[in-house]
């Protein structure tokens, strides 16, 4: 298990399954509130995400497999609210949550706040949970230090592009991006890269996408 920042909102992860997905926990360091981030698979790991902390909700960046696996599980033993967007979810899944959230939503961790930015492409209800306050985001499968996240057709390609447009971009130089999967990266050292994938024509291109392609 990782820890970043000893003040603040802290951010824990725990790389957690075959696939290799990060899992987070975020603590309030006052009050020591807390959310789960993608409860992929390793119930016992998630929870010691967790530890010395007060869990308040689980959140899903998206629905696909690799970030729900322990969900269930989660749940049944957190018995805290599930947030989620509204879809629609990776394989027409159904989920159940308790609060759906919309782009521009703030969630109360604690002292802290998060929003909530709606990043479509990878999945339809991909989410992105933005820090504001420190610089931090949690971005899911929406984007990773070599690439964007893969598509699999090329309307959804094109959604990406959108996404990196309107959405990653206005974020900060200064902001330290926590992908699903992989290292986390300062976007600024990404945003001549990512600005050159985005003028370059990709025809109907989807699949898996890195920078300098």
């Amino acid at each position: 298990m990782k820890h970043r920042k000893t003040s603040g909102l802290k951010i824990r992860m725990s790389q957690v399954g075959p696939w290799g997905l990060n899992a987070y926990a975020l603590v309030c360091s006052k009050t020591r509130k807390s959310v789960l981030i993608d409860p992929g698979a390793e119930p016992d790991a998630l929870e010691r995400l967790l530890v010395k902390s007060e869990p308040m909700a689980i959140i899903l960046t998206h629905s696909h497999s690799d970030h729900v696996g322990s969900l269930v599980e989660m749940r049944r033993r957190l018995k805290v609210p599930l947030m989620a967007h509204p879809g629609l979810h990776a394989g027409d899944s159904l989920l159940d949550a308790e609060q759906w959230l919309v782009h521009g939503e703030m969630i109360n961790v604690g002292n802290h706040q998060i929003k909530v930015c709606h990043t479509p492409g990878h999945t339809a209800d991909q989410i992105s949970l933005v820090i504001e306050s420190q610089h931090d985001a949690i971005v899911g499968d929406t984007i990773f230090a070599g690439g964007p996240g893969k598509t699999w057709s090329a309307k959804e390609f094109q959604t990406t592009l959108k996404t990196l447009r309107t959405i990653v971009l206005s974020w900060s130089d200064e902001t330290i991006c926590y992908p699903g999967h992989g290292p986390s990266f300062r976007l600024g050292d990404k945003r001549q890269y990512i600005n050159a994938f985005l003028k370059k024509d990709h025809g109907a291109f989807f699949g898996d996408a890195t920078w300098d392609m």
